[in-house]
C-alpha cells in the first residue's frame, strides 16, 4: 500500500510540480523534525534497531505529506483527489498497474516453486 501512496504522490508531483525552494526547504525541515520524533518513538529501551529502509521511510513520509499539501493548496483537490479527470485517471491507473504487475509476479513466482 505504501508503494501506491508513493506512486500517487509522484503522479501529483508530475502535474503540480513547483520549483519554489520554500516548499522543498519547509518540507525538508518538517521531515527532519517529525522523522527524528518517529525514529525515537520506535527505538525505545529493549526495541530492536530499525532497518535503514525503515528509518528512511520515517523521514520520507513527512516530507511527502508536507510537500503534497503545499503543492495542492488552492488547486481544487477534494481530499487527495485531483480536480481534473485525466489526472485522477493517471493516479488511479498507475496504482492499478503497479498492483497488477506485483500480482502477476507473485502468481508467476508461486507457479515456479
Amino acid at each position: 500500500m505504501l508503494w501506491c501512496y508513493l506512486l500517487w504522490y509522484v503522479v501529483v508531483l508530475f502535474f503540480y510540480f513547483d520549483p519554489a525552494p520554500r516548499i522543498w526547504l519547509n518540507s525538508a525541515g518538517i521531515s527532519v523534525v517529525i522523522g527524528i520524533a518517529l525514529v525515537l518513538s520506535v527505538t525505545g529501551p529493549g526495541a530492536s534497531r530499525p532497518e535503514p529502509w525503515q528509518i528512511a521511510r520515517l523521514f520520507l513520509m513527512p516530507f511527502c505529506v508536507s510537500s503534497f499539501s503545499s503543492l495542492i493548496k488552492g488547486q481544487g483537490f477534494v481530499l487527495i483527489f485531483p480536480p481534473r479527470v485525466n489526472e485522477l485517471i493517471a493516479c488511479v491507473g498507475v496504482c492499478l498497474c503497479f498492483v497488477l504487475v506485483v500480482s502477476l509476479l507473485k502468481v508467476r513466482r508461486a507457479g515456479s516453486l
